[in-house]
This record gives structure tokens, sequence and C-alpha cells, in this order.
């Protein structure tokens, strides 16, 4: 038996009907010529094959004795008829249908009993524009199974760069099940694990602590004992915003309160948008700026437009929350590597070049500073009596409405996740699109996941159904920055950028937007449209 990290169990523990802590991607997906087979059976025929070399979705949870300590991993042999099932839709269905289809699957809790995970298999789609048949796969994985990055790994195992599958060691698929310890075993795995965790945390702190003070050699110089002092307030104050999951907040100031930022109904509402990635790409190098910027910028302004035309639109800046990986290159573990920044959106800037310039300028300083310190978050620590009161304080904070009357540290969570540069099949089918699908928590009723992959850059939207019913048509509006993005010039936001390092420059005084500057072009309706437009 292997216990879950410290990290890995918090997302079993604050998992709530309301706050579903899974991840996973809308597939659209096309079948080869003349196929005329079922689909979902010839999806569980592969999953059959690749298990072996798929840990993660084989194996279950253990609870340990009067749950006083994280739970652990042990083997488990996955029903596939239950983890994979095909759901009809209606003839000649679309994205419209696919989305619908997400926001009500999402919110239902995976069996805690299996294998935490399962594939839903959507049949009844349009076809392509040639006739092809068209299915698609909605994942879900649990978060403290896999982060972003891991659930990556575990797709290189699962797809394919042919159309044919490709051969696999011969493994036998049934997994050889070991005996549970029993209760006195189970105890004694408990407490070796405290003490594991307790000696690695103290082990860490010497050296977090020789971290800071390399740090603050650097930037003292031949600094004033005043401006020292003021050096290391700050510093002492980044480093707790770190442990807590607020990074950055000591320079940001506290965010706006918006309509995202409240507790959360056991509703999700869903939509899914797709870029060209070398347009966007182009455009972002002509400006200097990383993927990042540029998907802080256009997410930035289709919020601005959204608030704009619904109001209230806030004088201050909207933050994000954007998880940061502390994954080493090549670790492909299945668990949870990262931490959390915070970057401003610059939504108060009606200057499209000047809210680029603040976005690149609030995302170096952020990363100069996560350089240093992103290696001082735990991911592990002692849990003992933990699952208790984090479930207890999971389920009073959304019952409570915590998050509306606690101060707003951000508003909104925007991940960005590299996925693979060529088109993959599955099951012999050319996966077209891959929109990821992730989690809202209270007080943050909006997460933007975004993921590369082959030509384009496809965003999953997921919010809370009563906060923001909305997604199709903000989804559109991100359409209409990308189109602003690309008519940027580029001499206007080299003329507005500050130096490298410096904060972003004090907001100018300008009235509220009590109007969005250009209405949403319609949403592509059918899965066809969208797979044609990011091929463009």
């Amino acid at each position: 038996m292997e216990q879950l990290a410290g990290l890995d169990a918090s997302f079993l523990y604050l998992e709530t009907p309301q706050m579903p802590m899974h991840v996973g991607a809308l597939h659209l997906l096309e079948l080869p010529a003349a196929y005329d087979g079922d689909y979902a059976e010839d999806l569980r025929a592969h999953m059959r094959s690749r298990l072996p070399q798929l840990p993660a979705l084989r194996r279950q949870l253990l609870g340990m004795p009067l749950g006083l300590s994280n739970p652990g991993w042990v083997d488990a042999e996955p029903d596939l008829n239950a983890h994979i099932v095909e759901i009809a839709l209606p003839e000649d269905s679309g994205m419209a249908e696919l989305e619908a289809q997400v926001g009500a699957l999402h919110p239902q809790l995976l069996d805690r009993s299996r294998p935490l995970w399962k594939f839903h298999v959507f049949t009844g789609l349009a076809p392509g524009p040639e006739g092809q048949v068209r299915v698609a796969l909605y994942t879900q994985l649990h978060h403290a199974a896999v982060d972003g990055q891991a659930a990556v790994a575990l797709a290189q195992v699962i797809l394919d760069t042919e159309p044919e599958p490709r051969s696999t060691p011969a493994t036998p698929a049934r997994v050889k099940k070991r005996n549970a310890p029993g209760t006195l075993g189970l105890l004694r795995t408990a407490v070796s694990q405290q003490l594991s965790q307790t000696v690695q945390l103290a082990r860490q702190l010497p050296g977090a602590a020789g971290q800071l003070g390399q740090m603050a050699a650097g930037y003292v110089g031949g600094a004033t004992l005043d401006k020292l002092r003021g050096l290391l307030a700050g510093v002492a104050s980044q480093t707790t915003a770190m442990v807590s999951g607020t990074a950055g907040l000591s320079q940001l100031g506290p965010a706006p309160r918006t309509r995202f930022n409240v507790s959360l109904s056991d509703t999700r509402a869903f939509a899914g948008v797709t870029l060209p990635l070398a347009a966007l790409n182009r455009t972002r190098r002509s400006h200097g700026a990383s993927l990042n910027d540029a998907v802080l910028f256009v997410i930035g302004g289709a919020l601005r437009r959204f608030l704009a035309k619904h109001g209230p639109l806030p004088r201050k800046p909207l933050i994000a929350a954007v998880p940061v990986s502390t994954r080493t290159a090549g670790d492909t573990t299945s668990n949870n590597q990262a931490t959390m920044s915070l970057m401003s959106l610059g939504t108060h800037l009606a200057d499209p070049a000047e809210r680029l310039a603040h976005v690149m300028a609030s995302s170096h300083a952020m990363k100069a500073q996560l350089g240093h310190l992103k290696r001082l978050m735990p991911t592990d620590f002692p849990s003992l009596g933990i699952p208790w009161l984090m479930q207890a304080g999971a389920l009073l904070y959304g019952r409570a409405r915590v998050a509306e009357k606690l101060p707003v540290i951000a508003n909104i969570v925007i991940s960005n996740v590299p996925g693979p540069p060529v088109p993959l099949y599955l099951a012999g089918a050319l996966m077209l699109s891959n929109y990821p699908t992730s989690i809202a928590v209270h007080g943050l009723a909006l997460n933007v996941t975004v993921q590369t992959y082959n030509e384009s850059l496809d965003i999953g939207l997921m919010a809370c159904g009563e906060a923001l019913p909305e997604t199709g048509e903000l989804a559109a509006y991100v359409e209409v920055a990308f189109m602003e993005f690309q008519s940027l010039p580029v001499a206007e936001v080299v003329a507005q950028a500050p130096a490298a390092g410096k904060p972003p420059r004090a907001p100018a005084k300008k009235k509220p937007a009590t109007a969005a500057k250009a209405a949403p072009r319609a949403r592509a309706g059918t899965p066809r449209k969208k797979v044609a437009a990011a091929r463009q």
C-alpha cells in the first residue's frame, strides 16, 4: 500500500457535492472511413490492453482506521463496463449538446469504492464535412491521483500517433491483487508516514531558511539597516503568502469582488473554444510575449467585455490564480506537484496595448519571485487528524457561504497545460479537439484551463451554473479578444511596456466602461465548424 501525500489527499478532503475534485477533458473524435463497429466496446478493448502500463488507473483508495490520517492506494482491477459508459445523444447533436452534457455530468462525484476515473462515450453526433462518423469522449480523473502534467503523461500511454494502435508489451492485463493490511498494519503504516513526513519537513526547513537568506543578500547589496528590515519584512510576508496559497498578494493587493467570487451550487456550466495556435504564436512573438502572457491577455480581454456588458466592471484589475508546476523534467509520477501564483489581468485598462504591457510586466515580476520561492512549498506534510479538520472545514465553508464574507484574493483560476504538438488517435479514432474540464472552488466560480493540441489552443471554461450560466457567451468573447490581440500594433505595446522586473504602472483614472466594445460573434453551432475554424 502507498499512502497519499498531503497535497494529493487534500483533494479528497475538500471534495463536496458542490465542489467535485476531478479533472478531465472533452474530446471530439473522428472514426475511420466505413467504420461500422461499437466504439465504446472498442475503447474498452483498447484500455484493457493499455492498463498494465497505467498504474494510476489500477488502484483504489483504502481508508485508515477512524480516518485519522491519509488513505492509501491499493491494487484494483477496474470493471471497464462501469468505467467506460456510452451515452446516446439525439441524432445530429453538436457542440452545444456536448457542452450541456459535460455541465450535467461534471458535478457527479466519482465512486470512491472503485479506481477514481470514468470515461463517457457520446454517440449521435452530426457527421463530418465528408460524412465521417464522429463520437465524443468526456473523461474524468480525480485530482487526488493526477495533476495536469501527470494527466498528460497518462495520455501518452493511452493515445497513439498513428491510426493503427501500437503494440504494447505482452503483460497480463489482470492485476495481481495483494491482501489489504489489517487494522494493526494500517495503524503502523499511518504512524510510519507521520514520522517520515515530519522528518522530511524538518530537513527542508534549513534549506528554505538559507535560500531566503541568499535572496535577501542578493537584493540588499549595500542597503541601509532600514532598507534591510523592510526587505526582510517583505520576504516574510511573501513566504507567509506562499504557505497559505496566496502568493503575490502583498504586491497585487486584494482583488475586486465580482460575480465569480461566491459560494458554489451543485450545478456546472461548460463551454469550449478553439484558437489557431500558429496565429497566436506569431502574434505573441511579435510583441515579445510568452504563450502564458498571450493567454492571460485574451482571457482578460474576454472578461472585460463580458463584465462591461453585464456589469459591474471593477475599477481595479481582476486577479487570476495561476497554478505553477514544481515537477522536475522527466517526472511522470501520477501525483500533484504544483503551487499557485497570482497574476493581474489588467482588466481596468481600456487600451489593449497598455493592458498587454501590464500583463507582461505582472507576469515577469511573478516569475522572478517564483523562481526562488516555488521550491519552498511543501507537497507533503504530517496529516494526523487533518482528514477530520479539512472535511469539516470544507462543508462548513460552503454552508456558511464564507466566500462572500472573506476578502477576495483572486477572481478566477487560469491554468495553461502544454499538450502534444501532433495529431493523436484513440482506439483508431482521430482526436480533433481537447477541451480541458477542471475544478471550480468556493470563491472562484470560474476555472479557465488551456491546453495546446496539434495546431490548436483548446480552452475549457468550467463555471458554477448559478454564478455564470453564460459560459457560451464568454467563450464567444474569447474569440473577440483573440482578434483584438492579432490587431495590436507592435510599436504601441513596446512603448507601453515598463522596464523588465518593475511592477505594472498605476492604473489610469478613467471612467468605468458601461458597454462592451464589441459584440461577440456567433459561436459555432457544431463541432465540425469549431474544428474547421481551428485549422484555418
